[in-house]
């Protein structure tokens, strides 16, 4: 029987208990106090790119699958290309809404029960058993009316789980993220995988107009 939101397998109920438990506890082995373990922030080298997505496609509403505490919602100074263009993610996005969903940390935890125009989720599908990835990749495309934007990382984390374990349960090359999106897309994405080549960090992007990976560097 496929695995579904409902009947996830073992390992993903283990590991949601897993980053249940770091929320509350924080990272102990790097010393990373709660407040400060999955806070949302891996969300802000993203921030224009979204922007280019919302803007082209008109969106109004934006699901964050996978927000963390969604602390990267809270007021800040937004900074693009060394410009202060906002007091904080939504009213540089210019959104009416956005909803933080993370089934990790209780506040985030309830599914939504309605579609969004666009779905984010940055830092999170290699956090996710791999059996699970299928169900996962639908229910994200089932919330989104307009576009999916997608980022992964390729390589182990710093994080580690209670358990021992790399937080990163998911390691695979950027091609094989690129065929296991596209078999579940039903929207406009955008994927962005974070990968080393010779040594160094660099990103392969694939959308769902394009047949091949353009690849940038990364800053350290």
């Amino acid at each position: 029987m496929p695995y579904t939101r409902d009947h996830p397998s073992a390992r993903y109920r283990v590991l949601l208990e897993l980053y249940r438990r770091m929320h509350l506890e924080g990272e102990t082995r790097l010393g990373i106090p709660p407040e400060q373990t999955f806070p949302g922030s891996s969300l802000a080298a993203h921030i224009a790119r979204i922007k280019r997505l919302i803007d082209a496609t008109g969106a109004r509403t934006i699901l964050d699958y996978g927000a963390g505490k969604g602390t990267q919602y809270r007021p800040q100074k937004i900074i693009v290309d060394g410009r202060h263009v906002a007091d904080g993610i939504a009213e540089y996005w210019d959104v009416d809404e956005v909803r933080c969903f993370d089934p990790g940390y209780a506040p985030h935890s309830a599914p939504p029960q309605e579609r969004f125009d666009g779905v984010v989720c940055t830092d999170v599908l290699e956090h996710c058993p791999e059996e699970d990835l299928s169900w996962i990749l639908d229910e994200i495309f089932s919330y989104a009316g307009s576009f999916v934007y997608l980022n992964v990382a390729c390589f182990p984390a710093r994080k580690h789980l209670p358990n021992g374990e790399n937080a990163h349960a998911t390691v695979r090359p950027p091609e094989w993220w690129r065929e296991l999106v596209g078999a579940h897309a039903t929207t406009l994405w955008e994927l962005h995988a974070a990968h080393r080549l010779e040594g160094q960090p660099v990103e392969a992007v694939f959308t769902s107009a394009s047949t091949s990976a353009s690849t940038r560097s990364q800053a350290p």
